[in-house]
């Protein structure tokens, strides 16, 4: 789970950058994302996941059309939400994230047809097309992880729903776990290509309906590969 660390130690600091440094104060508009990595030397997946923590955290929030802003007010959380630690331990099974992502990733994907802004499907669809192209260059490299993460998270987080964005740490942990097994890849990766042509041409039709079929029948043929779909 080293990205996922990365992800958190970025998150941290960023924090700092707000609340101790006061580089972006309450009310401040973030640089954009290629400067802002930049600064934080990390690249612009981690800096993707760092900044949803921080949104999750309700330090953080998306304007659409504006970019990313610090809140006007903001009071720290209690400690809560998925613990990612324990995501990558062997209590939680593949087949148990698998199930969960079929639970709230189908619905996410409706409401993002919905609600995702035109500048976002242009982005969730370039994202797709850098996934597919890392896909055929090899279904087990690290770019071709990040870029699955990367595809699926943007989408999950055009639903602009902030609860059902505390359930990215599952996305992650499932696509590394799958990664890990490293059983039937080839396999998955094929389907994968197949199953993303599909989610990606409904969600420019923004077909909600259509979409969520997509979405399980992506989740689904990843179960069968990988021989979890039995309990």
């Amino acid at each position: 789970m080293q990205e996922v660390s990365l992800a958190k130690r970025t998150a941290d600091k960023l924090r700092d950058l707000i609340l101790t440094e006061n580089v972006y104060k309450f009310g401040d508009k973030l640089p954009n994302e290629n400067v802002l990595s930049a600064q934080l030397d990390v690249s612009r997946t981690t800096l993707r996941e760092a900044v949803h923590i921080l949104l999750s955290e309700g330090l953080l929030n998306v304007q659409r059309g504006r970019g990313t802003f610090v809140v006007e007010q903001w009071e720290r959380p209690a400690d809560s939400g998925i613990d990612l630690q324990e995501l990558s331990s062997k209590k939680v099974t593949l087949r148990d994230l698998y199930e969960t992502r079929m639970i709230f990733e189908p619905e996410a994907a409706a409401l993002a047809c919905k609600r995702a802004s035109d500048e976002e499907i242009i982005h969730i669809l370039e994202l797709g097309k850098q996934c597919q192209a890392s896909l055929n260059e090899s279904v087990v490299g690290k770019q071709r992880i990040e870029s699955e993460i990367a595809f699926h998270g943007a989408l999950i987080r055009a639903s602009h729903n902030e609860f059902i964005g505390q359930f990215l740490p599952v996305l992650t942990a499932t696509i590394e776990k799958t990664f890990d097994l490293n059983h039937n890849l080839h396999i998955i990766a094929k389907e994968a290509y197949a199953d993303h042509v599909m989610i990606m041409k409904f969600l420019e039709q923004r077909n909600p309906e259509a979409i969520k079929c997509a979405i399980k029948i992506h989740l689904n043929n990843a179960m069968i590969t990988e021989e979890l779909e039995k309990p």
